[in-house]
């Protein structure tokens, strides 16, 4: 893998939220996107305590469907906020990962596998997860080889445990959803009071350096393994 491709995606993860917060705000002020976000807050408000469950089951169906989160992600920061809808996010993309994994490993397991069958990162991915199941599910949650949603149906395909995956996946992707809920949490407040939520911004700011930190980290480890695999 070159090296300049291999440094690329660090810088994705951070660049997309912010184009897309910024798209909410330019879009909030044209639109008026206020109303439209608070008459969904008063339909979620309305269901009570069933409010963030069916929010859970709707991210774990766009899951399994292959649905983008990004927008799901940022639309529960603006509704929940911060702690909630980290919360309902993390649940949810965590049910819709280990569902679409077993769709995989069990139901469609045939279709899937042609799909993945002549991508060599795939079967490079696929001997690694034999020997380091967990660090490899880490790894690729930190550094986005694949599209999380591809991802999801490609581990079912490798020797992977269902446990094993669905732990270090919950674990590894919670940076990740911290970062887009509290950002988006912190561009609606900002919208709403008029002012700088700071605290939020001091969060987003930490998280934001670990994301960078684990993902070098990440990068380095899955380069020792691809070289242990090939010395092998």
């Amino acid at each position: 893998m070159p090296e300049g491709r291999a440094k690329k995606p660090s810088y994705l993860r951070p660049v997309v939220l912010f184009i897309l917060l910024l798209v909410v705000i330019i879009a909030a002020r044209i639109f008026h996107l206020e109303r439209r976000v608070n008459e969904l807050r008063t339909w979620i408000q309305s269901l009570g305590a069933w409010g963030p469950f069916v929010y859970i089951v709707i991210y774990a169906a766009a899951v399994v469907l292959a649905v983008p989160g990004s927008i799901i992600t940022i639309a529960a920061g603006v509704l929940f906020g911060s702690v909630l809808g980290v919360a309902v996010v993390s649940v949810g993309s965590t049910i819709g990962a280990a569902l679409a994994f077993l769709v995989s490993r069990h139901i469609a397991r045939e279709s899937i596998a042609r799909r993945f069958e002549k991508n060599p990162r795939f079967q490079s991915l696929d001997r690694l997860t034999e020997d380091h199941g967990a660090i490899i599910v880490a790894i690729t949650r930190l550094v986005p080889l694949f599209p999380f949603n591809l991802l999801n149906y490609g581990f079912g395909l490798t020797r992977v445990p269902f446990w094993t995956y669905v732990f270090w996946s919950w674990l590894c992707m919670l940076p990740g959803t911290v970062l887009y809920v509290v950002g988006a949490d912190a561009v609606s407040s900002a919208i709403a009071q008029k002012k700088i939520p700071w605290t939020l911004v001091i969060v987003l700011a930490v998280v934001l350096a670990l994301i960078t930190v684990l993902v070098r980290r990440a990068r380095k480890k899955l380069k020792e393994r691809e070289r242990s695999d090939v010395r092998l």
